[in-house]
């Protein structure tokens, strides 16, 4: 029978006899989840047995206490009586106090931990209690099994020591295979969610030192290590260890290894670890071929040839869209002449196609002053990675023609971008520019010059922490000219990205502080926060620095220096800061500013995006307005988000020019590379764009926007999406985050639309072989063909009308006609009867042709589950709705495959040629094991090598005479 009052036990407390009080405390614990109002009356009683040190139960005094305070729903008093309860504290008990206390300590003692260690002149002392209930509860879940919630915890915590120990625990009496899954779940904790970035650098090194003393260890995992820390000397060590074997599988690796570092690390990186690998092959006393192939790979020219050959090949433009559109604006607007520059260069990009140039030179000629700096440098655009003949096909435009300084400054721009982020060969040539006319800056001519010499020296030269040129650069700078300065300062943070060079940021920051000019200022803001990329906290200084900076153009910047310092991190401060400047800066461009930074923080966390901005999508303020489309553009680029779709669409028809502008621009980026059945609805976007250009009611900026998004929507020839992750490392593409900063820099200047081309990456695979030659061979996708499929090109509309004109017909000219009539009315009606049954049958055999196709086509492929996509659903929701085909269909080497098409791609491991990389929906180059290496096998030519016209050794022979002796 329940007990109904807790009275009786109440009374006893106030006993000497300290016997009964015992026995009073565990009757209240037995009724005390029941009766706790009523002893709730009784809890400072209760609390004083807890503090007489000399009571044997006051543990249980203090779980009653906790107890009562939990039902009272004070949290932070029954945590503090739980921990002094001690093992009266039964964690293994199931209850939703236990759980809630158990929750509750374990976010206290996270807080306390990250605290400690963060600021370690602070004061902050964890209990001891805090601790043991801590370490109890992480070692109640390993008892469980539950290894990745404890690692998850430990990280959290930063308790490093206990991720250590699970992990040496299991290299005991596990697989190395379930341990390097331990490994790659802590390592992906590491770059995701821990914020510290000196704690990350202490994880990371901790999992490498794991690794490199396996077994078998997994050098892919190292690589995307040595991405995280930027560290070459652990990049010369993974080599070198792979080559000290003569092992062939070792081999490939290294170069699969060093492929993937061309893609996702720093120019730095990749420089200092060529410069230690050739110290090191030079100093041996037999240098090593391998070394000296994987210094070539990690050059950058191997993968940029890959690449154009790829875009070049299979390059799928449709170029009535660009047609149509140069018809319908006007050349002679500069606007319009530059909308159709950018247009022609995105659908292009990196295809080596500049076909359109050469047969529109008249259109070509209209441009002037900077729209014919953006057009030569749209050349740089189109042929980007096309080292072998970039330098050679600028040279006409280049200093030393006779063309206009406009153009001289437009190929300078151009020849960065074709090398850009590998501009080893042409880094020199650049510098010459700069110096060349560095002092004498402030004349139209040269100052045009130097802009575009800036420009590219700063993308060539990307992250490569020169400080030389640096030092060159900043002579530009301290010209105090508008045009040639601007350039010099993004140049500037182009070359020290990611440094966090203090000497760097302060001369940055004081000469903004000096100069008069908005350019200059403009330009310096937007190069501190390019020296700030990735550095999280360390940025925290500078970041409030220019926030609370009265010049608003300082204040921008502070927000750039928020997205680029926080990228892809989801940083909860971050976000918060953000959106009080959205909300509450005086300046309409500062907010504008603050809104795009949060698609920048939230890449990795983009299906939050639509939800978050949605609201300040309906605000008042076109220039927010305009923030959220381009936010929703950057975080969800290349997803085919029916979400972000959904809050730009509304933006399209906004009563702002601008805003309409972003939401196309946006919508584009979205949206790249998605067709009918990925997603219904591009097709009704895609007409959107054509119906504005075609508009000659809608305003100029609406137009560039629209054709701004037919490039995008349509670039690289239909072969590139904007993917701002590395699918092999899983990083952050760092390139095409900085092209799409300095992208959206267009709004106040044309020519830094030729940016965002840096975030275009080529969606194929590339099978190479060891020698780096690519062989004809089939690979399997286990999908319906259509699904991935070009999008339709615009049908061209070929039937002609042709007005009927009455003519006047004497009375006597009639009569005649009339009588011949007569006579020839049989015979034409014969004839007539005739041709109509001909071609009938003409056009009944079309149809009945045309339905044999369709049907042929339906046989082919097998129905799949594409009924749900019927309502746009979105390439997220829509790739879930595949079936996985059992009968795959063939793709050739050096295919399309879209990012949502590769989980659906295989190779046959009875093939002659496998990847030395266990395939895990990676695209890209992918080194292959040739089974057969001693049988012949065709190859397909690169674009340098169908570039290269010196002619082959010829075969050996012997001559005869003419009796045929020798």
């Amino acid at each position: 029978m329940a007990t109904s009052t807790a009275a009786p036990y109440l009374a006893l407390l106030s006993e000497k006899d300290l016997s009964l009080k015992s026995f009073a405390l565990k009757s209240i614990n037995d009724v005390v989840d029941e009766l706790w109002s009523e002893i709730a009356n009784n809890i400072l009683e209760i609390e004083e047995l807890y503090e007489d040190e000399s009571f044997k139960e006051r543990k249980l005094a203090a779980l009653i206490a906790s107890k009562v305070y939990y039902n009272l729903a004070d949290y932070d008093s029954s945590v503090k009586f739980a921990l002094v309860a001690d093992d009266a504290f039964d964690i293994n008990e199931h209850s939703g106090y236990v759980e809630t206390i158990i929750s509750k300590a374990i976010d206290r003692y996270i807080k306390l931990s990250q605290q400690k260690y963060e600021d370690q002149y602070s004061q902050v002392e964890i209990p001891q209690q805090l601790t043991n209930i801590f370490e109890r509860m992480l070692q109640k879940a390993i008892k469980e099994n539950d290894l990745r919630l404890v690692i998850g915890i430990a990280l959290d915590s930063y308790r490093l020591d206990i991720v250590e120990k699970i992990i040496k625990d299991q290299l005991e009496n596990e697989t190395e295979e379930n341990v390097l899954n331990l490994i790659n779940y802590s390592l992906n904790i590491a770059t995701s969610i821990v914020a510290n970035t000196e704690f990350r650098s202490k994880i990371l090194n901790s999992l490498v030192s794991i690794i490199i003393n396996l077994k078998n260890p997994d050098f892919f995992t190292v690589s995307k290590i040595i991405v995280n820390l930027n560290d070459h000397n652990l990049a010369l060590h993974l080599f070198t260890n792979l080559l000290k074997s003569d092992d062939t599988n070792n081999r490939l690796i290294a170069y699969q290894v060093a492929f993937d570092l061309v893609n996702s690390a720093s120019q730095e990186l990749l420089d200092k670890t060529i410069a230690n690998l050739e110290s090191s092959n030079s100093s041996s006393s037999s240098p090593s071929p391998a070394t000296s192939k994987i210094i070539k790979i990690l050059s950058g020219v191997p993968t940029c040839d890959f690449d154009i050959t790829f875009l070049h090949k299979n390059n799928n433009t449709d170029i009535q869209i660009l047609d149509k559109s140069k018809e319908a604006l006007d050349g002679r607007n500069s606007i319009f002449h530059s909308a159709i520059t950018f247009e022609n260069a995105f659908l292009h990009a990196g295809t080596t196609d500049d076909s359109f140039f050469r047969s529109n030179l008249e259109w070509l000629g209209k441009a002037t002053n900077w729209s014919k700096f953006s057009a030569t440098a749209a050349l740089g655009v189109i042929h980007k990675g096309n080292l072998s003949q970039g330098r050679k096909i600028l040279q006409p435009y280049l200093p030393g023609s006779s063309g206009s300084h406009y153009t001289k400054g437009g190929s300078l721009y151009a020849l960065g971008l074709i090398f850009a982020g590998h501009g080893r060969e042409t880094i020199e040539y650049l510098r010459h520019h700069v110096v060349e006319n560095g002092l004498s800056a402030g004349t139209d001519e040269v100052d045009v010059v130097l802009h575009g010499a800036a420009l590219g020296t700063g993308v060539a030269g990307m992250g490569s922490g020169n400080e030389e040129i640096y030092e060159e650069l900043k002579v530009v700078l301290f010209s105090d000219s508008a045009i040639s300065g601007e350039a010099a300062a993004l140049g500037m943070g182009l070359i020290m990205l990611g440094s966090g060079d203090e000497d760097a940021e302060n001369d940055m920051y004081a000469y903004a502080q000096e100069t008069q000019h908005e350019n200059i200022i403009r330009g310096l803001s937007l190069g501190i926060a390019l020296l700030n990329y990735g550095r999280e906290e360390q940025a925290e200084l500078i970041i409030l620095t220019l926030l609370d900076h009265q010049n608003p153009i300082l204040r921008l910047g502070g927000a750039y220096t928020i997205a680029l310092a926080y990228a892809g991190t989801g940083n909860n401060k971050a976000i918060q800061q953000l959106l009080h400047i959205a909300v509450s800066d005086s300046n309409d461009n500062v907010r504008r500013t603050a809104v795009i930074a949060l698609g920048f923080v939230l890449i990795r966390d983009y299906q939050t995006v639509p939800r978050l901005v949605e609201l300040l999508s309906e605000s008042h303020n076109p220039h927010v307005r305009y923030g959220t489309a381009m936010a929703l553009g950057i975080s969800c680029a290349g997803r085919g988000l029916q979400q972000a779709v959904d809050v730009l669409m509304p933006l399209t028809k906004d009563s702002v020019d601008f805003v309409r502008q972003g939401a196309l621009i946006a919508l584009s980026m979205v949206l790249i590379q998605q067709n009918e059945k990925s997603y219904p609805k591009v097709t009704e976007v895609r007409e959107l764009y054509a119906s504005i250009i075609g508009n000659k009611n809608q305003d100029a900026l609406t137009k560039f926007g629209a054709a701004l998004g037919q490039g995008i929507i349509d670039a690289g020839g239909r072969n590139v999406t904007i993917q701002v992750e590395n699918g092999s490392t899983g990083t952050l593409n760092t390139k095409a985050i900085v092209g799409l900063a300095i992208f959206t820099q267009f709004w106040y200047w044309f020519p830094l639309t030729h940016f965002l081309s840096l975030a275009f990456t080529p969606t194929s695979i590339i099978g190479v072989r060891e020698d780096l030659k690519i062989p004809k061979f089939d690979i399997n996708c286990h999908s319906k063909p259509s699904f991935f499929d070009y999008p339709p090109k615009v049908k061209e509309d070929t039937q002609q009308v042709y007005e009927k004109v009455e003519s006047a017909i004497l009375s006597t000219t009639a009569k005649a006609k009339a009588r011949a009539k007569k006579s020839q009315k049989a015979q034409k009606e014969d004839e007539m009867e005739i041709d109509e049954k001909t071609e009938s049958k003409k056009e009944s055999k079309k149809v009945d042709d045309k339905e044999k196709v369709e049907r042929s086509e339906k046989a082919e492929e097998p129905n799949t589950a594409t009924s749900t996509l019927t309502g746009g659903e979105g390439v997220e929701e829509a790739s879930s709705a595949i079936k996985y085909s059992k009968t795959p269909y063939k793709l050739e080497n050096v295919s399309r495959v879209l990012p949502n098409q590769l989980k659906y791609i295989s190779f046959n491991k009875d093939e002659r040629f496998v990847p030395v990389r266990k395939f895990r929906s990676n695209g890209g180059v992918v080194v292959l094991i040739d089974k057969k290496p001693e049988e012949p096998i065709q190859s397909i030519k690169t674009v340098r090598q169908l570039n290269n016209k010196d002619a082959p050794l010829p075969k050996p022979f012997h001559l005869e005479n003419a009796e045929g002796d020798e």
